[in-house]
């Protein structure tokens, strides 16, 4: 599709990482008659891009090479509109069984979830990522054959259906290009780490005005280089005095801990050295405190200091302990997983489109292929042997039965040392003295250096076919459009290094493998080594013995099948001129199957952290979908239309839906355009969602539970009806899926205004609000307690005894959510002498983020500008701003984006108890704003050159308490808010055949 030069209808498309236009296109190559009309992103109708009344922005290739923006996930990541979260590939960089985000990237506009937001491919559906299951990778797309993307900010389930809760993405190819052009793309990092390359090539013959067809074809490779923590200066997790630390004593040199005896463990029948919880050695000067969290051998009087080992230092067991009990700790060190992830994972993707169109009078067919294979490989912190007394009795038992002890002739001198130095540092302790004149074995926490980082390599491969045709009707000034497609995505996730076997295993006699318990009890690894020292070869060899490296961890497949068909075209004229209208059919079946574990059943030795998900193996499911949708635009006056658009969806097992929208564009003056609309929404549930396994459980002996139907208070007491439920005979948690699963429903309503002033100046201001009812969520036991009334049917009863058996936690419909804000784009253009000039500014104002639990209850807090572990973080604004001068085959640009500050987390126990404030501790993450350049040369034939600096002045992300053990996201920085990269140079060198 050609486009017309923005500049001269005054509407600069902003691209300030990505900042764009409201409502026209940005230049392209070449130019075109503004009478031309397209099907516009948000409508069936066809019409003028400028003329649409959408809150709709428009990204050319101009834009992308302006930022340095080579995938569609730094696109997202730079949209304004685009609210950051936990669904990229950067902030899933550590130990996360977030199986959804293996591999991928999401978008999420205005906080509606990547579910939320609909993502096609020249206006058609394209399938969800293999794993997920519920929502698109936009990696897969091939941006290099885009000649757009249109971003459209408001619901459009009217014309959609499903998904299109938060807005619209529609990546929109070239159609008619001719001639061989090739793209080279570099941008490195001053520091090193992270680098980013890529290379297309396009190519396409026929002329549709005069040989009436055309083909293209175009395949582009890309590389992301791994980005280690480690690489980056400001990334230190241990900052205790403003209040961060990490939370594991699982480090490379052991930390000792007390452990029961058992009679049943062949290492601990009579206990180990440091005794148990009862029996480890007494604090000093206290008779009740022991050392029970931990003791490391490095922070002992005397000893070498925790920092003496590579990324150790102290345990903050005052952030971390609550304050009667922290020093249990103190004598503990720490390991900084943080600075072991990637922050940049690498991947490799390659993408290719073939397009042919063929034209007979004014029909023409469509036929489309694209496919994609991307394999992404995610790094993290090594893994963590952890001691338990019981034997190991099933094949699922995550703890390890395992204890360093003396195995004469291997071990003696190491074991000798480190008995001797706890035995010296607690001299009057004589029942230590005692259990080391028994030699009894040493219990720890000990990080596997030697075994590596752990890995998994996600690799998803996609296909779509898509066959369309259109043109007119024998009806004056009607036309159709009709298509089929299928697409498929295909995503495994392997293992890699760093996860090994826990036990051998041995099937019909034969041992198939070693496991790295086993080789942990032969005496031939050293998990105390110090400074200098390293493990012995026998030792390193015996670990390899126990690797996993290649067992698949799991697998899916989602496939969509679609057939569309519309008609639009006018009705009949008014004064103020012709109705038109627009009515479609769309049939459409998904299919969706995952699969775990692959080995056969006899041969699932358990693999030490690794995150199968067996229990939601599905065969394959599917569902059909029908619906039809019509749409109709009124002229009621000159310068008043109306829009009334609808659609029914009918899926199978939840029946049918229907969803209006209603706009409106008002033009009292030349200069000013008013527009709003109103619309409802829905989100079905994934299959996922419905189908997942469900697991029931035992709740553990010694938990705590009441009754919420007797006891008001909801604590175990001595209370009439408030004693713990579990004295009765056991209860039952169950988790899971949900056949029952209703859609979630929401509301849209938008309104705002175009200005057009002093010639080339514009401005624009859209607020919106979206309410969401009935959203999909898991509730925890406390939250179905506190909410007995609504959720008495989850607590299972015995039908004689009236006690609760069992509690049901599956996936739910529960309450709802509020969000409301605005989005501002201010432009301007012009020139001064003989040098043209555009200036722009695109901003999203979030004003209120709320949820609740129930349909019923009040709306919560507001949840903007706080931190959250899991959820979105929500900013109150966000900004990307440029200028661009050009004269004649020179231009620049200079932007700049912004990000605001925002409430620190505060949920480490002593911060948030007020016990322990440490004197540099701020509650306010600092603003984050960087600046950008380009510039572009056009002066030699054939050629386009364009280089650039991201970040100029080398601004590192501001610090934040973010640290998540589990996630990885983040050690003192927010990966949902910054770039670690820092300062990058970017070149890209494009060629004409």
């Amino acid at each position: 599709m050609k486009l017309r030069n923005w500049a001269q209808v005054g509407l600069a498309t902003c691209l300030a990482g990505p900042a764009l236009a409201q409502n026209a296109p940005a230049p392209a190559d070449t130019e075109v008659k503004s009478v031309e009309t397209i099907i516009v992103t948000g409508s069936s109708i066809r019409r003028q891009v400028e003329t649409s009344a959408l809150p709709l922005q428009i990204i050319n290739r101009d834009d992308l090479k302006r930022e340095g923006i080579s995938s569609p996930e730094q696109l997202i990541s730079y949209l304004t509109a685009n609210v950051a979260g936990i669904d990229n590939l950067a902030a899933n960089a550590d130990v996360t069984e977030n199986r959804g985000a293996r591999g991928g990237s999401f978008a999420n506009l205005r906080g509606q979830g990547s579910a939320g937001t609909l993502i096609l491919l020249n206006g058609r559906r394209v399938a969800a990522h293999g794993i997920n299951g519920g929502a698109v990778d936009i990696n897969q797309l091939p941006i290099a054959a885009m000649q757009r993307i249109d971003v459209l900010k408001d619901g459009a389930s009217a014309i959609y259906g499903t998904d299109a809760i938060g807005g619209v993405i529609n990546f929109i190819t070239r159609t008619d290009f001719q001639g061989l052009k090739a793209n080279a793309f570099t941008d490195v990092t001053e520091q090193g780490g992270g680098n980013i390359y890529q290379a297309s090539l396009l190519a396409g013959y026929g002329d549709i005005s005069t040989q009436n067809f055309n083909i293209m074809a175009t395949v582009s490779y890309r590389k992301n280089e791994e980005l280690l923590a480690s690489e980056r200066d400001f990334i230190d997790t241990f900052q205790i005095n403003r209040g961060l630390s990490v939370d594991t004593r699982g480090t490379p040199f052991g930390t000792i801990f007390p452990l029961a005896t058992s009679a049943t463990s062949p290492f601990t029948p009579n206990g180990t050295l440091w005794g148990t919880t009862t029996t480890a050695p007494l604090v000093p000067g206290s008779t009740t405190l022991r050392y029970t969290g931990g003791v490391n051998p490095l922070a002992l009087p005397g000893g070498l200091g925790c920092t003496a080992i590579k990324d150790m230092d102290d345990y903050a067991e005052q952030l971390w302990f609550s304050p009667t009990n922290s020093v249990t700790a103190s004598l503990a060190c720490s390991w900084d997983t943080g600075e072991q992830a990637s922050i940049q994972q690498e991947q490799e993707t390659l993408n290719g489109l073939v397009r042919a169109v063929y034209r007979f009078g004014e029909h023409q067919i469509v036929g489309e292929f694209t496919a994609s294979e991307a394999t992404a490989d995610n790094r993290f912190s090594h893994i963590q042997l952890t001691p338990n007394a019981s034997a190991i009795t099933g094949p699922d038992s995550t703890s390890l039965n395992f204890a360093y002890f003396r195995i004469p002739g291997v071990n003696d001198a190491i074991y000798d040392r480190i008995a001797n130095a706890l035995v010296a540092a607690f001299p009057t302790d004589t029942a230590l003295a005692g259990r080391r004149a028994l030699n009894l074995p040493i219990a720890m926490r000990w990080r596997c250096i030697e075994c590596g980082r752990r890995e998994i390599s996600t690799t998803t491969t996609t296909n779509r076919f898509f066959l369309g045709a259109d043109g007119p009707l024998p009806l004056d000034g009607w036309s159709y459009r009709v298509g089929a497609s299928q697409a498929t995505s295909e995503a495994e996730s392997v293992l890699g290094s760093g996860y090994y076997y826990r036990n051998a295993l041995t099937v019909n006699g034969v041992q198939k493998n070693n496991g790295i318990v086993n080789v942990f009890n032969s005496g031939v690894i050293n998990p105390f080594l110090r400074p200098g020292e390293t493990q012995t070869a026998a030792g390193l060899a015996a670990l390899e013995t126990a690797s996993a490296r290649g067992v698949r961890l799991f697998g899916g497949k989602f496939t969509v099948t679609q057939y569309d068909g519309s008609l639009s075209g006018p009705l009949f004229e008014l004064p103020a001129g012709k109705v038109y209208a627009a009515v479609g059919v769309d049939f459409r079946t998904e299919e969706y199957e995952f699969n775990g574990d692959r080995r056969v059943a006899a041969e699932r030795a358990n693999i030490l952290g690794a995150p199968f998900d067996d229990a939601n193996a599905l065969n394959a499911v599917s569902r059909d979908v029908k619906a039809v949708f019509a749409e109709v635009v009124v002229p009621v006056l000159d310068n008043l239309e109306i829009t009334v658009a609808g659609r029914v969806d009918e899926y199978d097992g939840f029946g049918r839906t229907t969803n209006p929208k209603y706009a409106f564009k008002y033009r009292p003056l030349e200069m000013l355009l008013f527009r709003g609309s109103y619309s409802t929404g829905f989100r079905v549930p994934s299959f996922n969602q419905i189908y997942n396994g469900t697991t029931s459980v035992d709740l553990a002996l010694g938990s705590a539970v009441v009754d919420p139907k007797t006891c008001p208070t909801l604590v175990v007491s001595t209370l009439p009806g408030c004693g713990n439920i579990l004295d009765l005979g056991p209860v039952r948690e169950t988790t899971g899926g949900n056949r029952g699963l209703g859609p979630e429903e929401a509301e849209n309503l938008s309104l705002g205004f175009v200005l057009n002033f002093a010639g080339n100046a514009t401005a624009s201001v859209d607020w919106w609000r979206i309410e969401r009812t009935g959203t999909i969520a898991t509730l925890t036991r406390t939250q179905l307690q506190q909410n007995y009334n609504d959720f008495a049917d989850k607590f299972v009863r015995d039908p004689a005894s009236g006690r609760i058996v069992e509690i049901d936690r599956r996936i739910l419909n529960a309450g709802g959510s509020l969000m409301e804000g605005m989005e501002i784009s201010l432009r301007n253009s012009g020139e001064f002498m003989g040098t043209k000039w555009v200036a722009a500014l695109d901003g999203t104002h979030i004003i209120n983020r709320q949820s609740k639990l129930l349909p019923s209850a009040a709306y919560g807090p507001n949840e903007v500008d706080k931190w959250t572990r899991f959820q979105d973080l929500t900013l109150s604004w966000r900004h990307n701003a440029y200028v661009t001068l050009t004269r004649g085959d020179w231009s620049a640009t200079f932007s700049q984006s912004y990000r605001p500050s925002y409430l620190d987390n505060a949920s480490y126990l002593g911060i948030a108890s007020g016990v322990f404030v440490p004197a540099d501790y701020q509650q306010r993450v600092k603003s984050y704003t960087t600046y950008n350049t380009t510039v572009t040369y056009r002066g030699i034939k054939n050629m386009v050159v364009t280089g650039g600096i991201k970040n100029i002045f080398n601004t590192d992300p501001p610090f934040t308490l973010s640290y998540d053990s589990d996630l990885g996201s983040g050690s003192s920085w927010d990966p949902r808010v910054t770039d670690p990269r820092g300062r990058a140079f970017t070149l890209s060198v494009e060629y004409d055949f």
